[in-house]
């Protein structure tokens, strides 16, 4: 391993770390999850991914690829491999003012990406919190405050500048290697490494933006009325209702509907969050007109020790009223696990189903539960969360990547359909058919 380093480092312009080193401690972690690999290596251009890659390869040691480090499987580290870290690639640059043509680093956040473009009054459909980085989220899909208007964060990628296992820099789009394209747009880092995404933003405005809360006793209620105007709402209204949440009370906690819309037009605004607010009794309503990158949030780190554990799926219109009255009633009881539930459909309904990787397009709601706690805590709540799971089984399906905190062969089957897979799988072959990208939703090379 030292004399492997010691020939890296005449190719590698970029930050080794190895233990014991000054700045170890902090690199060994992502934001959800600590490791002890043999050494982080920080690229600062293109080449030094390459030569990184080519290291990993040739060392035959775990590889781990770290965006914002945010995922909740903890992929951003490990024990005893590589880890490379692309941080030092989140450049933001307008390559077409007319087309809103956008190159982003592979390494750089959607707060740094927000705040770039805000100066110019573009926008990208993104995630809602600012560290998470913008390949992790976009190579699962992307859900955020303009999914329903300008789809996922994904289906707004054009191009993008890709490192193979092989260490080779290829070009992915419609009309060159329109496959991996195709595979880099909801099949995760399975691929290779994305060192810069090409970006269609689209022109913004100031959007309104906020909290409507109600009591936790008008839940079932005001929940599937929240659906049920989902689905007429214009597409300019995005929204996420969470309630059950332990730091707010837990059972008695407020039933909180965030909701983003679109627009700056205050009339057309109160048009599609009004029936929200005539859903229950309105208990706190922060609603206001706000730049749009200041909806993104900062994400929270969690104390060492503490353990984040999510799990999600995707409900059908069909299955809406009874996925809604099973969440509310495990919302009843004492230790329910945070519950989030996402309004999709709109624009990302309308790509075929078959365009991208992202295999879940019909779906109307995408839903999340939540336990966090030490370990002993985490593991005393899981009978319980598994019972929940259990009753939403016959009525939900699919998972969504960017959240679930585990990788089992369960949860690549939930997240890739057996055609999705099959065809992920056969692209695999052709670009990492030793799988040197296996830190991660494993598409195993057929």
């Amino acid at each position: 391993m030292s004399s492997a380093l010691e020939t890296l480092r005449r190719d590698f312009g970029g930050d080794i770390i190895e233990p014991g080193g000054a700045e170890y401690e902090s690199a060994r972690r992502s934001v959800l999850a600590s490791g002890s690999p043999a050494c982080v290596l920080r690229p600062e251009s293109v080449e030094d991914v390459r030569a990184a890659v080519r290291f990993a390869a040739g060392a035959a040691l775990p590889l781990s690829v770290r965006g914002g480090g945010h995922g909740f499987a903890g992929f951003g580290t490990n024990d005893g491999g590589v880890v490379i870290d692309l941080g030092g690639l989140a450049s933001v640059e307008i390559t077409d003012k007319e087309r809103h043509l956008v190159r982003i680093g592979g390494g750089a956040t959607w707060g740094q990406v927000a705040a770039a473009l805000a100066p110019h009054g573009l926008a990208i459909s993104s995630g809602d919190t600012k560290g998470v980085g913008v390949g992790g989220l976009t190579l699962s899909g992307g859900i955020g405050w303009k999914v329903r208007k300008y789809g996922l964060a994904s289906d707004n990628v054009v191009a993008a500048e890709v490192v193979t296992a092989d260490g080779e820099v290829v070009r992915a789009g419609t009309d060159e290697n329109p496959d991996l394209f195709w595979a880099i747009r909801g099949g995760g880092g399975n691929f290779g490494i994305v060192t810069a995404f090409e970006f269609a933003a689209h022109p913004t405005t100031d959007v309104f933006h906020g909290t409507i809360a109600f009591p936790a006793s008008e839940a079932a209620g005001v929940l599937q009325g929240w659906a049920d105007h989902l689905r007429t709402a214009p597409e300019e209204l995005t929204s996420i209702a969470s309630f059950a949440n332990p730091f707010a009370g837990g059972p008695e906690a407020p039933v909180e509907i965030q909701v983003a819309f679109d627009g700056d037009d205050p009339e057309l605004a109160a048009r599609a969050v009004d029936p929200v607010r005539r859903l229950g009794t309105v208990i706190a309503d922060d609603v206001a007109l706000k730049p749009y990158a200041d909806t993104l949030v900062e994400g929270l780190t969690p104390p060492p020790g503490i353990r984040l554990v999510t799990r999600s799926a995707f409900a059908d219109r069909e299955s809406v009223p009874d996925v809604l009255r099973i969440l509310v009633e495990a919302s009843a009881s004492e230790g329910a696990p945070f519950i989030a539930v996402r309004s999709v459909g709109g624009a990302v309904s309308r790509v075929p189903g078959d365009a991208t990787a992202y295999a879940h397009r019909q779906a109307e709601l995408m839903f999340v539960t939540t336990v966090a706690g030490p370990e002993p805590v985490v593991e005393a709540a899981r009978p319980a969360l598994d019972a929940i799971w259990a009753r939403l089984a016959p009525h939900v399906g699919g998972a969504y990547a960017n959240f679930l905190a585990s990788a089992t062969e369960e949860d690549v089957a939930a997240i890739y359909p057996t055609r999705t897979y099959e065809r992920l799988a056969a692209v695999k072959r052709q670009y990492d058919p030793g799988n040197l990208f296996a830190h991660n939703h494993n598409i195993r090379p057929r």
